[in-house]
């Protein structure tokens, strides 16, 4: 199930960004040869116009095939040169380019603000005022593999309403005392009463569980567990959207910063990719993000689209954000750069990236075992 759903979301969200790129290009009467839904090889294709919708084999997303936009010399001098992309004028490409982006940002902030319309969950980190939530609960946000919680049963999405060590107790639960209480156990049974489901949150607690904290090399003691503060949210319809745009901005912010800390510790050679997920570490989100439920699962959706977005940003060869780089050299010394090197370039950017996804997706496998 979970990978139908990744499928499902990335499909969505790559034609969301594709469908940009297709609509502002007919707008300006840019020729459109091609949308593909999924990547090829090609199973069947409907010919609407001049514009053919193929339908691929692999169903990880789709294409569009604009006209001019690795430009040739069909389409620098061709019949119907006046309809290519590397033709048109730098602000109509630029818009083309950007438009992608921009989708996949607004389809973030609808989902975010459908979200807010429900009982959409928010950290108390992320919320203006703890005031605008409601049943605010510790939830765990994650449990390391082998962990003495993942070997106590401990699952991600559990609500903890209390705990105990010894004789002492609190039900005045949150992350630092939590770990305060682990941390002092010596080694000590930690006994934490919990909620499974996030939606069972207004009842009593239907179970116990008791965890045996693991000694680290620091000499103190842990037992595997993120955690987390978070409440849930509810706005009128007009609102909703409000409070929608201004998380959306907030999580785009977060994004880049995170981002760009994961490409200067990469720099300094202290990258680590146990930070990074690809395709296959992506299902193993999906699946957590669904066990919470559907609502969390639009969350995850949102947050994928934003970093898709700014990845696709990055003015990096083959990305929109390196072709939107393209057309900003070109404006500065007032002429075009040579289309062999432009294409070249991107072609190798392409080669780069994908690489890189080999090795990401590589990693992920090696961490189911």
């Amino acid at each position: 199930m979970s990978i139908i759903i990744f499928i499902v979301i990335l499909l969505v969200l790559v034609l969301v960004h594709e469908a940009g790129h297709f609509f502002t290009a007919k707008k300006f009467g840019i020729r459109v040869d091609e949308f593909g839904f999924g990547f090829p090889p090609k199973l069947f294709g409907i010919k609407k116009g001049e514009t053919e919708y193929t339908f691929n084999l692999l169903p990880l997303g789709g294409f569009v095939k604009i006209f001019g936009e690795s430009p040739d010399e069909e389409s620098l001098n061709g019949p119907d040169a006046l309809r290519s992309f590397i033709n048109k004028e730098k602000w109509k490409q630029a818009v083309v380019l950007f438009a992608g982006v921009f989708m996949n940002f607004a389809l973030a902030w609808l989902l975010f603000s459908f979200g807010f319309m429900t009982d959409f969950p928010v950290s108390t980190q992320s919320a203006n005022s703890r005031d605008e939530l409601q049943n605010v609960n510790l939830i765990i946000t994650s449990v390391a593999k082998n962990s003495p919680a993942e070997k106590a049963g401990i699952k991600i999405g559990d609500a903890i309403k209390y705990i105990e060590v010894g004789e002492n107790s609190t039900v005045f639960v949150n992350p630092g005392a939590v770990k305060s209480f682990v941390v002092n156990s010596k080694g000590q049974d930690v006994k934490i009463g919990y909620l499974r489901k996030v939606r069972d949150m207004n009842e009593d607690p239907v179970g116990t569980i008791e965890v045996k904290p693991s000694l680290n090399t620091d000499n103190t003691y842990s037992i595997g567990i993120s955690m987390d503060e978070i409440g849930t949210a509810k706005f009128s319809f007009f609102k909703a959207f409000w409070k929608g745009l201004l998380f959306t901005l907030s999580v785009t912010k977060d994004t880049i910063l995170g981002l760009f800390g994961l490409l200067a510790q990469a720099v300094q050679g202290e990258g680590d990719l146990n930070a990074v997920a690809g395709p296959v570490g992506m299902v193993g989100i999906v699946g957590d993000a669904y066990e919470f439920g559907f609502v969390y699962l639009l969350s995850f959706a949102a947050l994928i689209s934003i970093n898709l977005a700014i990845i696709n940003l990055f003015p990096f060869p083959a990305l929109d954000g390196g072709r939107l780089f393209f057309l900003f050299i070109e404006k500065i010394k007032g002429s075009r750069i040579n289309p062999k090197f432009a294409n070249t370039a991107n072609m190798i950017g392409f080669v780069i990236l994908i690489s890189l996804m080999l090795v990401i997706t590589y990693h992920d496998v090696v961490k189911l075992f």
